[in-house]
């Protein structure tokens, strides 16, 4: 029985040809969009720190929970269910991004909770580095993928006729991982357009430090 692709998984965040266009002139310039003090900069800043273990090396994340609560809250209740552990990487789009979170190694989806609202209009920008959650065309729609913006993405974000896409956090250590990752060889596997031909595995996200 051929098996009907998810919406999810075919839609990375809505992109177009139009939108990677796009990238490709965000990327050509070097503004970054400004970003909350990390938590080792900030006294007293207790922004939960994160680690995806992969196969190709570990990425630390900061979250942001004053700017993305319902966001931060979402995932950190996805890692702690250890839903992330041995899922992959099923969406490498060169100087874009990368996109993991919600298939197996053999490419089953996994089960997810109710969606989430979308926070996107809280200012923050799809900058390189940032992590966003993936999302259909419907506003409401995140569960538990989630995306590293590889290069300067201004069209994912919110503006009078797009909805954006939320960020709720940022690469702090591991940028270099994410950039290796980036370039790993990708075929066209339906319903998958962008994914990795040797797969890239999530092994485990983690708080960088225990819950106080």
């Amino acid at each position: 029985m051929r098996r009907t692709a998810p919406l999810l998984a075919v839609t990375l965040v809505a992109l177009t040809a139009q939108a990677v266009m796009a990238q490709s002139r965000f990327a050509r310039s070097m503004g970054v969009a400004a970003l909350p003090q990390a938590a080792s900069e900030t006294s007293g800043s207790a922004n939960p720190i994160v680690v995806i273990e992969t196969t190709k090396g570990a990425i630390k994340v900061e979250l942001y929970p004053e700017e993305a609560p319902k966001t931060v809250e979402n995932f950190l209740k996805y890692m702690d269910d250890g839903h992330y552990d041995d899922t992959i990487f099923h969406r490498v789009i060169g100087r874009l991004i990368i996109q993991g979170g919600g298939y197996t190694p053999e490419l089953q989806e996994k089960p997810t909770r109710k969606a989430i609202p979308l926070e996107a209009s809280i200012g923050l920008q799809n900058a390189r580095g940032t992590i966003a959650m993936a999302r259909t065309a419907s506003k409401d729609s995140a569960t538990a993928q989630f995306f590293i913006n590889v290069g300067n993405n201004k069209e994912f974000d919110r503006s009078a006729d797009n909805f954006g896409y939320a960020v709720f956090g940022h690469v702090i250590e591991g940028m270099d991982v994410v950039d290796v990752i980036s370039k790993v060889q990708t075929s066209r596997r339906p319903p998958f357009d962008d994914i990795p031909i040797l797969p890239v595995i999530i092994e485990k996200v983690r708080r960088a430090q225990p819950p106080k």
